[in-house]
């Protein structure tokens, strides 16, 4: 029997939930898909049935304070999406790889640190080469440092460099 009241999406109103539909039941008003999986959304369901099964989502999300499940539902649908898209691995591969992707990036910038530190280095030689010092005004009188202290200046600012961590990966214990 249908209420006037109730609108689509479950709980006895004029279309079943996602789940409801894919497993051709009746959507009764406590019906504990309908909030999470409305009947536009069919596909966010169906990964979901494919690789957990019906029955027990159904099971956990009863198991689960109705605050909790929202966010149960979230994990479920991203789990079951990444086991169809890689059905070995799933979320585990995803997070392989982008385990790996940061790993290469870090090498990559433990290289360009590294790169900075040696220009550094050598353009204090050159600056202490011709009798200046990085940080000293070029207001001298020396022939050297009107010809050069104009416009010899620090490439980088390296106090940006003391709080870098060189080679840590933020996942290792």
């Amino acid at each position: 029997m249908k209420e006037s009241g109730k609108k689509g999406g479950g709980g006895g109103g004029s279309s079943p939930c996602a789940a409801c539909k894919l497993l051709r039941r009746r959507c009764a008003q406590e019906c504990v898909f309908a909030p999470y999986f409305p009947a536009d959304q069919p596909h966010k369901f169906a990964n979901v049935h494919k690789v957990f099964g019906a029955s027990n989502v159904n099971k956990m999300l009863q198991e689960l304070p109705v605050h909790h499940r929202g966010d149960a539902v979230s994990s479920m649908v991203y789990e079951a999406n990444a086991r169809v898209r890689d059905p070995v691995y799933g979320c585990v591969g995803a997070i392989s790889s982008l385990q790996q992707q940061i790993d290469v990036l870090q090498t990559q910038l433990a290289l360009a640190q590294a790169e900075v530190v040696h220009l550094r280095v050598r353009q204090t030689a050159i600056s202490n080469n011709y009798g200046l010092s990085p940080t000293s005004p070029s207001s001298s009188g020396s022939p050297s440092s009107r010809a050069f202290g104009s416009h010899i200046k620090p490439i980088f600012d390296m106090d940006l460099m003391d709080h870098a961590n060189f080679g840590e990966s933020m996942w290792s214990c």
